[in-house]
């Protein structure tokens, strides 16, 4: 338990660092941008990577037009990515997910949410600033985490909280 609440300290410390989006970006951030386009519909980005509509969210993460107490809808642990085309540190994480994916395929689902097209379900979750990660495990409550993280960082989360080895 020690450990978590340390990932989470941790975790927060970061997001206090990285929590806000730039509006301009650099050519080396614009051409990692070119490399994060997503479909609109839940088509996987790579096997393990796959944009969610507010619609496919309640079908595969949680129905929060059903429920009130969080259920988690799938049977292998997810980390989602509420993003926007326009956020430089969104496009700096992008591809630290897709790695991430193909790690710990099978054992790992990568999801993201363009806040800007589903301004519903980032209001459901109340989400202000991107990038902004939801980490659910298969059991237990989900932890949601704000900034543009390191790998290492994601790697912790994904040991202690997501408890994938």
């Amino acid at each position: 338990m020690k450990k978590i609440y340390i990932v989470f300290v941790l975790l927060a410390s970061i997001s206090m660092l990285n929590f806000s989006c730039k509006t301009e970006t650099n050519e080396n951030e614009a051409n990692v941008g070119n490399n994060a386009k997503f479909e609109t519909n839940a088509t996987p980005v790579n096997k393990n990577v796959v944009h969610l509509t507010a619609q496919t969210f309640k079908e595969k993460v949680f129905n929060y037009d059903v429920n009130t107490e969080w259920k988690y809808e799938g049977n292998v642990p997810c980390i989602v990515d509420f993003y926007a085309d326009w956020c430089g540190p969104c496009k700096r994480i992008a591809p630290i997910l897709e790695d991430l994916a193909k790690e710990y395929d099978g054992k790992l689902i990568v999801y993201k949410v363009d806040t800007e097209t589903e301004r519903e379900l980032a209001a459901a979750f109340q989400i202000q600033s991107i990038p902004s990660l939801l980490f659910c495990p298969v059991e237990g409550q989900p932890q949601m985490a704000k900034g543009a993280l390191p790998k290492e960082t994601f790697k912790e989360v994904i040991q202690n909280v997501l408890l994938v080895k």
